[in-house]
């Protein structure tokens, strides 16, 4: 699925502009990934998103379309390897092989006692979590480098800073998530591309919906 929203609008008055500039923000229907496309659809770059579910990505698409954000989307289960080659090749046919900025922002956790995690869980949280961000960086890096100055992002913890009760699983990603931006942020600093990480706290998100309704019982 893929469609168009109509033309940016230009950023609310007094604020800066990323107009001409475009963007692939990761799991961007709900939650922090969809706060981050509309901010930078509202200061008016082209972005790119993507969801494992095809409905929602339709009901974000109508409402962004209302607003006038140039938004454009695509189904993407971004735990499997050829879908993220995919989605790539298609922003970089989109955006003439540039890329301004990558938020790395898809996540998920499987909140559970560590004595209780099966491989399955294990290698569901570590391939959409770390093992995505990684391979996401490595393909767009042609991308972010041929826009002159590039911005790469990852959507990490504090949990991957402090301990948590948030499931060791998802703690070890995020923690690699935030070495991983350090390491990139040396290396690619010779290609002006700029790496960075932010680690928040809980935020009210359909994400920790169902822990937050279980510690009030």
């Amino acid at each position: 699925m893929a469609a168009a929203a109509t033309s940016a609008t230009a950023g609310a008055p007094g604020r800066w502009s990323l107009q001409g500039k475009t963007a692939l923000v990761t799991g961007g229907t709900r939650g922090i990934g969809r706060a981050v496309v509309e901010e930078l659809a509202a200061l008016g770059a082209a972005v790119h998103t993507c969801s494992r579910k095809e409905a929602e990505l339709g009901e974000r698409l109508k409402e962004w379309e209302a607003k006038g954000f140039r938004v454009t989307v695509s189904v993407c289960d971004l735990s499997v390897r050829e879908q993220r080659e995919r989605l790539v090749r298609d922003v970089g046919d989109r955006f003439g092989s540039k890329l301004d900025i990558l938020v790395n922002n898809v996540g998920t956790n499987i909140r559970k006692p560590t004595i209780e995690y099966s491989a399955e869980d294990y290698s569901f949280v570590m391939s959409t979590n770390l093992e995505s961000a990684y391979h996401l960086c490595q393909l767009a890096h042609p991308l972010l480098k041929a826009s002159g100055a590039g911005s790469n992002v990852l959507i990490t913890s504090i949990a991957g800073i402090v301990a948590l009760y948030s499931g060791t699983i998802y703690a070890m990603t995020k923690g690699a998530m935030n070495q991983l931006t350090k390491n990139l942020a040396c290396e690619w600093a010779k290609d002006n591309i700029r790496t960075n990480s932010v680690a928040p706290g809980y935020i009210f998100t359909s994400l920790i919906e169902g822990p937050l309704a279980a510690n009030k019982m």
